[in-house]
């Protein structure tokens, strides 16, 4: 691949080098995620986090673990910077984004350290286009502490069942309210919107249902503004995981599989609209 031996010279100069034989396994799943302009990106030996939040409420995160990438190099224990999301998109799409059976577009992306852009090598039928993104100093993302050992209910759900289920509730309703509960209703997701109240229940013996543990009943409201952005995430997912912890604080983990069937993850973290009692 020409790529490889693209800045094969002056690769010693970057602090991170990450290359893909096809950018939209890395497009599809940022898409996932964009619903504000600016990212944070943090590149750990790992593989690479990409954040994206909305007013300190909500954050979106995609993982994509260093064995996605046909190469991936990182010369420190973390390397980090924001860039205009948007931006990056617009360059794998219109660079990147070929639809035509059997044609990918190989991407190699670089970075060359803080104040320096990142540099995106598209080739596609031996034609490179260089793309450079000026980056920013990235601002330290919300902590939601959002931690296993305070998650009181999870619930991992084939995702067509939720699909479903997001395109049979009132849209036009101000909050999405998830009962949770070890007995009836199990699982349940409301809203209250210009059509009246409307319900959706699955029992926790359901076959879209993979794991269903629940300790406790949680009645939690969170703004529909907020979670409709990871509408995005469950349209590419498979499956979703829904847990909410002791505070009432929401986790959406949607696992994602690439062109190549590779596994990837995009995670939501939503705090609750408002306190409801529980019956």
């Amino acid at each position: 691949m020409p790529l490889s031996t693209q800045s094969q010279g002056d690769a010693e100069q970057y602090v991170l080098v990450a290359s893909l034989d096809n950018a939209r396994n890395l497009s599809n799943i940022l898409k996932a995620i964009t619903f504000k302009d600016h990212a944070i990106f943090s590149a750990t030996p790992n593989g690479l986090k990409v954040t994206v939040e909305d007013s300190k409420c909500m954050q979106a995160n995609a993982f994509i673990q260093s064995e996605i990438f046909q190469e991936y190099t990182i010369k420190e224990d973390s390397v980090g910077f924001q860039i205009n999301l948007t931006v990056l998109l617009d360059c794998l799409n219109i660079f990147g984004g070929s639809t035509a059976p059997g044609v990918s577009t190989a991407l190699r992306m670089c970075y060359k350290g803080y104040g320096y852009p990142l540099t995106l090598f598209l080739e596609e039928g031996g034609v490179v286009t260089v793309c450079k993104i000026n980056t920013q100093e990235p601002e330290e993302p919300v902590d939601f502490e959002f931690c296993s050992t305070n998650v009181t209910n999870k619930v991992i759900l084939q995702s067509e069942s939720l699909k479903e289920a997001f395109s049979e509730l009132d849209m036009t309703s101000e909050v999405l309210q998830i009962t949770m509960s070890p007995s009836q209703p199990y699982f349940r997701l409301s809203t209250f919107g210009n059509s009246g109240n409307a319900h959706y229940d699955y029992p926790k013996d359901s076959d879209m249902m993979e794991l269903f543990k629940c300790t406790k009943t949680q009645t939690n409201r969170y703004k529909m503004s907020l979670l409709k952005p990871s509408t995005k995430a469950l349209a590419l997912s498979c499956k979703v995981s829904v847990r909410t912890d002791s505070r009432g604080f929401l986790s959406l983990q949607y696992l994602v599989r690439n062109d190549d069937g590779q596994i990837c993850f995009v995670e939501y973290y939503c705090c609750p609209d408002e306190e409801v009692a529980e019956d």
